[in-house]
């Protein structure tokens, strides 16, 4: 597919780093977001910032969501499904549950489109440096006329087959950055408490075999006590979690550190640090007298 023209409906933290990045590379971003000071921002970016799902649907044969619920990804599908536009490939990457990916699947074909189940491996600060991986699942046809798309806001994509397969794969993947993210915050509190420079502590431990990503990216947070701006806020983050809890558990799966990390994310919440990155969660750790 030749056509450099893409929509984006939701421009809040990932959908607005991806965006951003399309311009740059040369795509004509056809852009909708509920929120009005969002579209004033990609407005200046060199987004076309149009007045609603169907307007976006009309002037984009490809059309990405970026959304914050299952409500809204329901009321998207349905203005999407009655625009009365030609088939569009609908590529969304939400983070939702398998029972709500299918459900927009359905109203989508219902009206011809085809829609591609495609969340993404990172947080807004690597998006903003086209550091995601793009986990794609539907119809093969329709992925492989996305490959020149994906290359341009994320550095790597694969088509894992059947539709739901690229959620299945984000579950397993969050699962393990909501484990890293807390172990990273105990160990800085135990830095911390041996009286080690925190800033030195990175710089060692984040190459070498106890580092992650997580470590990486959130550990400088951490030791500055600074969570904002947020690459993926709290409260955001916790309802990843419910979803990947309701997965492990209809799959008889039991995860039991991936269990023992929640209740640092709801004390997070019922501290008032919703809006503030994951690695705020160091924070209910100093709190507790880890």
């Amino acid at each position: 597919m030749t056509d450099r023209t893409v929509g984006i409906i939701g421009l809040g933290i990932m959908g607005s780093a991806i965006a951003r990045n399309l311009v740059e590379r040369g795509w004509s971003v056809v852009g909708f977001d509920t929120d009005p000071s969002r579209r004033t921002e990609l407005e200046r970016a060199g987004v076309t910032i149009v007045d609603g799902t169907e307007a976006v649907a009309s002037r984009a044969a490809r059309i990405m969501t970026c959304l914050p619920n299952v409500d809204a990804a329901n009321a998207v599908a349905a203005e999407i499904a009655r625009c009365g536009q030609p088939a569009r490939i609908v590529i969304e990457l939400s983070t939702l549950a398998i029972a709500d990916k299918l459900r927009f699947r359905a109203v989508l074909e219902a009206a011809g489109h085809i829609a591609l189940d495609c969340p993404l491996s990172g947080t807004g600060a690597q998006a903003a440096v086209r550091d995601l991986v793009v986990y794609a699942s539907g119809d093969s046809a329709a992925i492989a006329q996305c490959r020149d798309l994906f290359a341009d806001f994320a550095k790597q994509y694969a088509d894992l087959g059947a539709y739901g397969n690229g959620s299945r794969m984000k579950f397993v993947a969050n699962h393990l950055v909501a484990i890293h993210n807390v172990a990273s915050a105990e160990a800085m509190m135990l830095a911390e408490r041996a009286g080690l420079d925190l800033d030195q502590v990175i710089e060692m431990v984040a190459p070498g075999a106890g580092g992650s990503r997580m470590f990486q990216m959130r550990a400088p947070m951490m030791a500055n006590r600074s969570y904002e701006p947020a690459t993926m806020r709290i409260s955001t983050w916790q309802k990843d979690m419910a979803i990947i809890a309701e997965f492990a558990s209809e799959l008889g799966c039991e995860t039991p550190l991936f269990a023992t990390t929640q209740p640092v994310y709801v004390q997070a919440l019922a501290m008032g640090l919703g809006n503030q990155d994951t690695a705020a969660v160091f924070e209910v750790l100093k709190a507790n007298g880890a």
